[in-house]
């Protein structure tokens, strides 16, 4: 399926999945209906599983906007005293349309609870009380955080709001991030289903230690947080330039702010030299970039703003930008910072949804299914990678998923003549 026709079908009303392999546009297209949405008029929620995702949308977390916070089960006696709040019981009620980005890393329990709150809310015999949900997603990347079960993960597919919310599934299969590269299009594919063997493996050691061609610096992606503050600081202490630092800006209450500045991939003490590698952690299609856009620090223009110079050879001038937290139409909660972050290292985990030009890759301390695949396909070609180092479960992807994802292959096939 395209994006035009998935727009359509998400402007039709019904309960959607979107998904589709990396790279497809999935937040792209999301981004195009919310701007429909809003100039319609229509009273969208825009949330993600993880504060990361919900800054790419200018949403909130999903758990934060249904009030179960970190809860996994609630009994109704607690459901109806959440809903005292008049705050939250307001923005339920009065929503239209809620969209939900990054469902694989919500859990089937989290989403029978929101189903739950949410009748409780509006309509108590309509499914999510009469919501129109939109989740957006990719089970093959990383899976919900500590939830486990007898026989595994539960993901929120296994769960009875999804079973009885008659979900219409857009699958995405156009791959706009590495549309020129067949060969690293059949890399991915091959470990997406499952099938990523010797030959596979062979191919992408190939790339060990390759050097990359680009004028920049590769992002170096890890699988530790550790390895990636102590090359970012090690680095910046290397050049020997003047240090310019950029403070955030933030207005509104103090925990909605936190939650902002906390999700936000841009620092609140950006320390910048020329020379140093930087990642635009936004997108701004019209000044030419997006979240994952590599450059390097070439000067500082008459206004102390940073002059970036990217693969391409453009330059960009770095303005200050804002992350915005709507309620009912309203801005209750805003940070403002240049929207660039250090970038000789990012984890694994914190580069979901982005498109990066170069990457170095350490996949040697993988330890989670679908990491590999997540790292790998951030990048546009496979001569984007210098692969450092890869192991086995770099490879490797759940099965259940494989299975599931051929049911959501066919079921998108079926409303393809809509």
């Amino acid at each position: 399926m395209d994006q035009t026709q998935a727009l359509k079908i998400l402007k039709s009303g019904q309960n959607i999945f979107l998904t589709g392999s990396a790279g497809t546009g999935k937040t792209f297209l999301l981004n195009e209906f919310i701007e429909y949405l809003k100039k319609e008029k229509i009273k969208v929620s825009v949330t993600a599983s993880t504060g990361i995702a919900a800054t790419h949308l200018e949403g909130i977390t999903i758990h934060s906007w249904s009030g179960m916070g970190i809860e996994s089960r609630l009994s109704d006696k607690q459901i109806k005293g959440l809903l005292r709040k008049e705050e939250l019981s307001k923005r339920i009620k009065e929503a239209e349309i809620l969209i939900i980005d990054e469902i694989s890393m919500l859990d089937a329990s989290r989403l029978d609870l929101l189903d739950k709150i949410c009748k409780a809310a509006k309509e108590p015999f309509l499914s999510f009380g009469g919501l129109q949900i939109i989740m957006c997603g990719d089970f093959f990347q990383l899976p919900p955080v500590n939830v486990g079960r007898k026989e595994g993960v539960e993901f929120a597919y296994d769960s009875l709001a999804w079973e009885q919310a008659d979900i219409k599934v857009c699958y995405l299969d156009k791959k706009h991030r590495q549309q020129d590269d067949l060969e690293f299009v059949n890399i991915l594919d091959s470990i997406r289903e499952n099938e990523a063997g010797e030959d596979i493996m062979n191919k992408l050691k190939a790339r060990l230690n390759k050097q990359v061609n680009c004028l920049i610096k590769p992002t170096k992606l890890h699988t530790h947080n550790l390895d990636v503050d102590a090359i970012n600081n090690f680095e910046l202490s290397k050049i020997r330039e003047k240090e310019k630092i950029f403070y955030m800006n933030s207005d509104g209450p103090e925990k909605i702010v936190a939650s902002l500045k906390k999700n936000c991939l841009a620092p609140e003490e950006l320390k910048l030299k020329v020379g140093a590698v930087v990642m635009f952690v936004k997108n701004n299609f019209r000044r030419g970039y997006v979240n994952g856009t590599l450059g390097e620090i070439v000067g500082f223009n008459e206004d102390g703003l940073p002059i970036i110079k990217t693969k391409s050879n453009n330059e960009i001038v770095a303005e200050q930008t804002s992350w915005e937290i709507e309620q009912k139409g309203q801005v209750v909660a805003r940070i403002s910072q240049i929207p660039l972050r250090l970038a000789w290292a990012i984890t694994v985990h914190k580069s979901q949804g982005m498109s990066l030009d170069a990457a170095e890759i350490d996949l040697s301390k993988s330890f989670e299914r679908g990491m590999g695949y997540v790292a790998l396909s951030r990048v546009r070609q496979l001569d984007g990678i210098k692969l450092m180092g890869i192991n086995q479960m770099a490879l490797r992807v759940n099965e259940q998923i494989v299975e599931k994802d051929k049911e959501f292959k066919e079921l998108s096939g079926k409303i393809e003549g809509f």
